[in-house]
């Protein structure tokens, strides 16, 4: 997939308070070892080197698009490296995972594997995107099913609305259970972004959603998927304004 860090960041705001309420879940203790997977543009892992100047702190991420950005980003225990947070290996204080682990699927078995990887007395702490089902994905879903030949066959969660790896609140927390953690908390929260009409949502998901297609598709092929994809999204919204219930899954626990 190819990431536009611009694209990304024209809605850095709306997109940092979910990782804000986040941080403020993360205990303050000694770190050694910190890892932020899926990093993107590595603000937020800077904000991790300076909350932890003691630690070293490592960004990780696939795209080098985004990963050329974060090399900009400088603090003395602070570095980046290219990678696949499925695929993690050595063992770290905390592992940090903001709006990336929705890209891989079976979470059960990626939090087991991700748990492996925690030191004792260290804490997991992820937040994930929980807006599978609304309209600005099942009409992105719907749109890839017309373009099935030009895709290759790709639809992100399949033929199927709402089948998104991302669980309940209540799920992570018997999961994180489950795996022996304490201090578990997890919870649901909205947050409010108004955008302007269908295009307002293209902009929005072309930052994120919309990237495993338009990666897989040549110029015209793009243009014309925008378009079918905007004519589905004008049908539901077809006034100026759109008001957007961001919705985010926030957890952490730590691991005795």
């Amino acid at each position: 997939m190819t990431w536009n860090p611009d694209q990304y960041h024209l809605f850095r705001e709306a997109r940092s308070a979910p990782v804000r309420d986040l941080h403020a879940l993360i205990p303050d203790q000694a770190y050694a070892s910190v890892i932020d997977l899926g990093c993107g543009t590595g603000d937020h892992t800077l904000t991790l080197a300076r909350r932890f100047p003691h630690a070293q702190v490592t960004g990780l991420d696939q795209s080098a698009e985004m990963l050329e950005r974060a090399q900009t980003q400088q603090a003395p225990n602070l570095h980046f490296q290219q990678g696949d947070l499925s695929q993690l290996s050595g063992t770290y204080d905390l592992i940090h995972a903001n709006a990336s682990l929705q890209w891989v699927p079976d979470h059960p078995a990626l939090l087991a594997h991700l748990w492996t990887h925690l030191r004792g007395g260290g804490v997991l702490a992820v937040q994930v995107p929980a807006n599978h089902d609304h309209p600005s994905h099942r009409l992105l879903t719907d749109t890839a099913l017309e373009f099935q030949d030009e895709l290759g066959g790709y639809a992100r969660f399949g033929t199927a609305h709402g089948a998104s790896p991302v669980l309940t609140p209540a799920r992570y927390a018997e999961l994180l259970d489950d795996l022996g953690g304490t201090d578990i908390a997890a919870l649901s929260k909205v947050y409010p972004t108004v955008l302007s009409g269908a295009d307002g949502l293209i902009a929005w998901t072309k930052g994120t959603a919309l990237v495993p297609y338009l990666s897989r598709l040549n110029e015209p092929d793009q243009q014309r998927f925008l378009a079918a994809y905007r004519e589905r999204l004008h049908a539901v919204y077809p006034g100026d304004r759109v008001y957007y219930a961001f919705t985010r899954t926030l957890f952490t626990a730590r691991k005795p």
